[in-house]
C-alpha cells in the first residue's frame, strides 16, 4: 500500500494543494485543519508521516509535536514560517524528523518526505537483525527492539533519527565521526553539513543519556572534527 501522509495546516488552499500534489505522486493523504481534527484522525488510523504546521490558531504545532512521542509515533516534518529559526530549533529539539520553510517548494517537500520515510524503513528492517545492547551513559540501547531504556528498565522516548544516530555511534565505538560520516551513516543526505541539525539532535540525545549533559562523557565533541562515542 502507498504511504499515508496526514497534512495538518490551518490554510485550506495549502492543504488542498499539498494533497493534490502528493496524491499525484502515489501518496494517500488525510487533511486536518488543526490539532483537534488531527487527533481525531490519529484515533482512527496511524499515518506514516505528518506534515505539521507550527503556527496554527488554538493549539500550535509545537504543542502537538510534544504529544507525539514514543516508538509508535509517526514521523513528523514541521512546516515553519520562512526565517523562523527559533521554531525550527525548538521543533528539532522536541523530536521533529525534519522541517521545511514556507512557502513550500513542492519538489523539495517530496524529497524530504522520501528521506524521512527511508529512515523509518531502515529502522524497521535493519534493527531486528542485530542482537545487541549498548551502554550509553545512564541508559541502554536495544538494537533489536530499536528502543532506549534507563537503568530501571523504563523505556525512554526515542525518535527514529535519534535511534539511527545512536546505532551509528554504537557501530563506531571509539572512532571519531565527522559530519559527512554522520550524514551518510544516518541515512539523511538532505541535511546541510554546516546546518545545526546534527548538533541539535546530539544535544537532545545527551539530555537522555548523559549523567551531566552540560559535560558530556559518552558522546563527546572533538573540536573541529566531529563526535566520538566513548563509553569508557
Amino acid at each position: 500500500m502507498s504511504d499515508h501522509i496526514l497534512i495538518c495546516d490551518d490554510e485550506p488552499d495549502l492543504r488542498e494543494m499539498l494533497a493534490e500534489y502528493l496524491g499525484k505522486r502515489g501518496y494517500r493523504t488525510t487533511l486536518a485543519s488543526g490539532a483537534e481534527e488531527l487527533r481525531a484522525h490519529l484515533a482512527e488510523a496511524r499515518p506514516d508521516l505528518i506534515l505539521l504546521d507550527i503556527n496554527m490558531p488554538g493549539e500550535d504545532g509545537l504543542s502537538v509535536l510534544r504529544s507525539l512521542q514514543g516508538p509508535e509515533a509517526p514521523m513528523v516534518i514541521m512546516l515553519t514560517a520562512a526565517g523562523d529559526v527559533i521554531d525550527r530549533v525548538v521543533g528539532l529539539e522536541m523530536g521533529a524528523d525534519d522541517y521545511l520553510a514556507k512557502p513550500v517548494d513542492l519538489r523539495e517537500l517530496v524529497s524530504r518526505i522520501k528521506a524521512v520515510l527511508r529512515r523509518q524503513t531502515s529502522v524497521a528492517t535493519e534493527a531486528p537483525r542485530e542482537r545487541a545492547r549498548f551502554r550509553f551513559g545512564k541508559t541502554w540501547l536495544d538494537l533489536d527492539a530499536a528502543k532506549l531504556f534507563d537503568e530501571g528498565g523504563e523505556e525512554l522516548p526515542l525518535t527514529a533519527m535519534e535511534f539511527n544516530l545512536l546505532k551509528l555511534f554504537a557501530r563506531n565505538r571509539g572512532r571519531v565521526l565527522n559530519r559527512d560520516q554522520i550524514l551518510e551513516g544516518a541515512h539523511d543526505r538532505s541535511w546541510d553539513p554546516f546546518d545545526r541539525s546534527i548538533d541539535i539532535r546530539i544535544s537532545r540525545i545527551r539530555k537522555k543519556i548523559e549523567v551531566n549533559p552540560a559535560k558530556p562523557e559518552v558522546i563527546r565533541t572533538v573540536r573541529g572534527v566531529g563526535y566520538i562515542y566513548d563509553p569508557g
